[in-house]
């Protein structure tokens, strides 16, 4: 597992523009990058957003499971 290119906390970004910056963050990593999410609750919405629209494209990591920070690494397939 490589070190991760970027790491993105979208605790300050306004939730209405919190998807849309973290997938164009993704969609910025080549395969085999990997990018670190700093949220404050559980991005599990995300995650089922991501496996309807880029299901086979990334790996999803849990780092960190709260309770008031969630750490996760997505890697790029």
């Amino acid at each position: 597992m490589a070190d991760a290119k970027v790491t993105l906390d979208v605790r300050p970004i306004v939730p209405a523009q919190k998807h849309a910056r973290i997938f164009a963050e993704f969609e910025a990593l080549r395969p085999g990058e990997a990018m670190i999410l700093i949220n404050d609750h559980d991005p599990k919405p995300l995650r089922y957003q991501m496996q309807a629209e880029r299901a086979g494209a990334f790996e999803w990591t849990y780092l960190e499971q709260g309770p008031s920070v969630w750490r996760v690494r997505l890697d790029r397939r």
